[in-house]
């Protein structure tokens, strides 16, 4: 839509809202504006004259019958060209809503034939000077909903806003999605397009855990019942077997352009020229150029026909990463146009990577953190803490955990429920939820030792994709979260370093969650204990009485 279909959208809003506001119909508007402007040049040309008339003192008791007049219509014009600017906003305030929703809104939803044609309803608490215009212009869809926050340069204004023009044009309310508390300048540009509020969800803290000589009460945002309890009973039972360790072995993010050329024998050229260690140092001049973190690790290439997929491993420091890698990978794939000008860059991500998507690369090769966690348990503390044995955890594992998941197929899944662990811990912190699915790959092994006393559990997770810094890190609660683990923000004596001891903290939460569930299991409690404590009757959609 051009812009004077725009502007002629929203005049049409302006001039409905004067007639609303009871103002005169066009023709008299004009007619009398005319004369106010006629009647305030004039006025002003005869003070300019008498000003200058040197010899004639100026005051309100040497004024003559004509010079009063001029003064009069001197002010009678500024009072009404001025009326002119608040005429739309003169409106009376709206009535309370009878039935007390928060924005003041009907519950009868309008016909379905035309949902838009239905007269609003009054506008919600906190409406400004224009804001019903403005809504206006957006229901009829002269002015884009994301155009907002830059036109109103105040987000938390163009949430609401959208919030009600939504409202007006669904016929449903929002009464249920809170709105106040959200800082929407944070998530601007970094976080949500289009925010119209938030959605609430739980925190429970589950711990200490003890992991490498150190305590961690670990935050876990979820709507599943029993889930922190249960990660709580594991971090009992590790405390109480003296901790558990953790080692990071591989920090590597990466990004896999895919790359065309005109033959399957250029493109094995290419492949052999970017993964030539004699080409590397000049490669990773050229990526490293992009960040101050971002290092270059490798180029490992694959080839389908004449399409390459190269995929760029680097370290990050304490972001994720994703945004940094794919600049690094932008400056090295026009580095390589100079040599092969006959390559075309079909995508930035040709799903080598792998990102948000279960693969074999991220399982055997890694990607983000990889982390292995363990712990031995002693005997006494699986029986009083755990109500199993030995014995039947470890035959549970692999009957469950590895051959099970050999007969469903499963890609990284050799596991109780990692993923609840992990998502839970990235809600909470910050992180990509969406980046579960390769972060949750996992392998559980259980095994007597001691002579079969005690029992030594690991998990081994090559691909936990984790930051302190960028993305929904920067939003208050999340915030908090990190703070509350130690892990807020860029560790600026060792860069990375707070990334990476978030990903082992994932690592000691999913071990001691898998514990405890597979204790559960073996003991024959899980479904008692979420028929007790996760079969709620009561209606969280009432007000509490």
């Amino acid at each position: 839509m051009d812009a004077r279909r725009v502007g002629g959208r929203i005049a049409a809003a302006r001039r409905r809202a004067l007639a609303a506001a009871g103002a005169l119909p066009l023709p008299m508007q004009r007619i009398t504006n005319g004369l106010a402007m006629v009647s305030l040049v004039l006025s002003s040309c005869d003070l300019l004259r008498l000003c200058s008339d040197r010899d004639r003192p100026l005051g309100f008791r040497t004024l003559g019958g004509r010079a009063f007049a001029t003064v009069v219509c001197q002010l009678a014009s500024v009072v009404y060209l001025l009326s002119l600017f608040g005429l739309p906003f003169s409106q009376p305030d709206p009535p309370a809503s009878a039935d007390g929703d928060e924005e003041g809104e009907s519950r009868r939803s309008p016909p379905a034939a035309a949902p838009a044609a239905v007269a609003p309803a009054p506008m919600p608490d906190g409406m400004q000077t224009g804001d019903e215009e403005i809504v206006a212009a957006v229901v009829s869809g002269a002015l884009p909903s994301h155009h907002l926050e830059s036109r109103l340069r105040d987000c938390r204004r163009a949430a609401r806003l959208r919030r009600e023009a939504l409202r007006r044009i669904t016929g449903r309310g929002l009464e249920g999605l809170p709105f106040e508390g959200m800082d929407y300048q944070a998530i601007l540009g970094q976080c949500c397009e289009m925010p119209v509020g938030y959605v609430q969800l739980p925190v429970g803290v589950a711990g200490p855990l003890l992991l490498d000589g150190c305590e961690y009460h670990v935050p876990m945002a979820t709507t599943e019942g029993c889930l922190v309890a249960s990660v709580n009973r594991g971090c009992r039972a590790i405390a109480a077997s003296g901790g558990a360790m953790s080692v990071l072995f591989r920090d590597a993010m990466s990004r896999a352009p895919a790359i065309k050329l005109p033959s399957a024998k250029q493109a094995a050229e290419l492949k052999v020229f970017v993964e030539a260690p004699a080409n590397f140092e000049a490669l990773a001049a050229v990526f490293n150029k992009s960040s101050r973190f971002g290092r270059l690790q490798g180029i490992q290439g694959a080839l389908a026909g004449r399409n390459l997929y190269m995929r760029f491993t680097c370290s990050t420091g304490d972001a994720m990463g994703m945004n940094m890698v794919s600049k690094g990978v932008e400056n090295v794939l026009g580095y390589l146009q100079n040599n092969f000008p006959d390559m075309d860059a079909i995508s930035i991500s040709g799903n080598y990577c792998s990102d948000k998507k279960p693969s074999a690369i991220n399982w055997i090769e890694g990607r983000g953190k990889s982390v292995v966690c363990e712990a031995t348990i002693k005997g006494g503390i699986v029986q009083s803490v755990l109500k199993t044995t030995v014995e039947k955890l470890v035959e549970l594992n692999i009957i469950k955990n590895l051959a099970g998941s050999a007969v469903a197929g499963a890609l990284g899944g050799f596991n109780a429920h990692a993923s609840n662990v992990v998502t839970a811990l990235f809600i909470a912190t910050g992180q990509d939820p969406a980046q579960n699915v390769e972060s949750s790959q996992c392998i559980t092994m259980l095994e007597a030792v001691n002579g079969g006393k005690d029992l030594h559990v690991s998990v081994t997770m090559p691909s936990i994709e984790v930051g302190t810094i960028g993305g929904g890190t920067c939003l208050a609660s999340q915030a908090a979260c990190l703070n509350l683990l130690g892990v807020k923000g860029s560790n600026h004596a060792s860069p990375g370093g707070n990334a990476r001891l978030l990903a082992t903290i994932v690592a000691g939460s999913v071990l001691a969650g898998e514990l405890s569930l597979l204790s559960a299991l073996a003991a024959g409690q899980l479904v008692k204990s979420h028929m007790k404590y996760n079969r709620s009757s009561k209606d969280v959609t009432k007000p509490d009485s």
